[in-house]
């Protein structure tokens, strides 16, 4: 199994980067093909330019750092994603990731017809936010059904992908860090022992 790490995050010390770190190792300890996306550190360009609209519009071609994603995600059999919450949802550089690569005739396509076929259903994407709130403010302020509607099903249901965990890493400026540094880890093996054994892993 092939596993695609993508983390957004321009602090390479920060706990994000950290948790991408550690999920990785946790899948290779398993045996597992892993390869980490550091949109940051790759210079990723989220701007979503005149080529993209124009490719959106279905006229020309897409531009060759999209296609370099898409081939990338492409060899994977699961995704996973590691950002911090800001402003209760993705990085404006995680988000532009999304707006650009996962486009009309690669992650979903309308027929001439008007059929709308999703295209993404042989991929598997697990989700690890990391927030600085508690768990308890997530629930009385609705982040965790907007979390829901806008990335669970906005984006991943919509193109056809199977969502195979969403894990939020919670009071991540205030926690103990040793508390951290286990709750981490836990994550990091529960995930990976998805991504390697996902027939025997029951989905979230």
């Amino acid at each position: 199994m092939t596993t695609l790490v993508v983390v957004s995050h321009s602090d390479p010390q920060s706990l994000t980067q950290h948790v991408a770190r550690s999920t990785a190792d946790a899948i290779r300890d398993l045996g597992g093909d892993v390869d980490i996306a550091d949109l940051h550190a790759e210079n990723f360009d989220p701007r979503f330019s005149k080529d993209d609209v124009n490719l959106f519009r279905g006229k020309g071609t897409p531009p060759a750092d999209v296609v370099a994603e898409q081939d990338r995600i492409d060899r994977a059999d699961d995704l996973i994603l590691v950002f911090p919450m800001y402003w209760w949802s993705m990085p404006a550089l995680l988000k532009g990731w999304i707006d650009r690569v996962f486009v009309s005739g690669w992650a979903y396509e309308i027929t001439p017809g008007s059929e709308f076929v999703k295209k993404l259903d042989r991929l598997t994407v697990h989700l690890i936010p990391v927030a600085g709130d508690d768990a308890e403010s997530f629930e009385r302020h609705g982040v965790y059904e907007a979390f829901q509607t806008q990335i669970e099903r906005g984006i991943i249901e919509y193109c056809g992908a199977t969502l195979g965990s969403t894990t939020f890493v919670h009071e991540s400026d205030t926690k103990r860090r040793d508390t951290l540094a286990a709750e981490i880890q836990d994550l990091s093996e529960s995930i990976a022992a998805r991504v390697a054994y996902p027939a025997t892993v029951a989905s979230r």
